[in-house]
């Protein structure tokens, strides 16, 4: 059987754990503890190595699907965890801009290990105080026409169809 490996990354609160839990057809094996620093004001607990869920992609095939931690202090896990990755997505919560800088720390920390393709979803966007995609996209990096853009996809990482969605499209660039 083949095994695609697909990295789930990005900022503190942009869903990775829940994006996992939404779409794992096993128990997600996840390594959250209780939150200690200023990411308890947000929620109570955090993903500190990673959180791993799997989903079957036909008789042939099965997706591991890897979850960073969101904070930089344990960005030896997110070096782990890209360097055998077939391609990874980057949420991004929409509704919170200091993540914004957070999210371009992430991705230029990708973009350096490996050449895997990546789509950016972008989460929280039915929050209050949500910016549009296209605002996102230029505080992300991508608002000169000559910086080529990721593939850029709306998620809600708590529903099954939109996290399917959001993989398929991963799974169409990598192919």
């Amino acid at each position: 059987m083949e095994v695609m490996r697909l990295v789930v990354t990005g900022p503190v609160g942009a869903g990775k754990s829940t994006f996992i839990r939404s779409i794992s057809e096993i128990d997600v094996i996840d390594t959250d503890r209780d939150a200690t620093d200023e990411t308890s004001l947000l929620k109570k607990k955090t993903t500190v190595a990673m959180d791993f869920g799997r989903l079957n992609m036909g008789e042939d095939m099965a997706l591991h699907l890897y979850g960073t931690p969101g904070q930089a202090r344990f960005d030896f896990m997110w070096d782990v965890l890209i360097r055998k990755a077939h391609a990874y997505i980057l949420l991004v919560p929409a509704n919170r801009p200091g993540e914004f800088r957070n999210a371009r720390v992430i991705s230029n920390f990708m973009r350096q290990r490996t050449k895997a393709p990546m789509v950016i979803g972008f989460t929280h966007l039915d929050c209050a105080n949500a910016w549009t995609m296209e605002n996102m996209a230029i505080a992300l990096g991508y608002g000169s026409p000559l910086i080529k853009r990721p593939a850029m996809v709306e998620v809600n990482p708590n529903e099954y169809m939109s996290v399917a969605t959001a993989i398929m499209s991963l799974i169409e660039h990598l192919l």
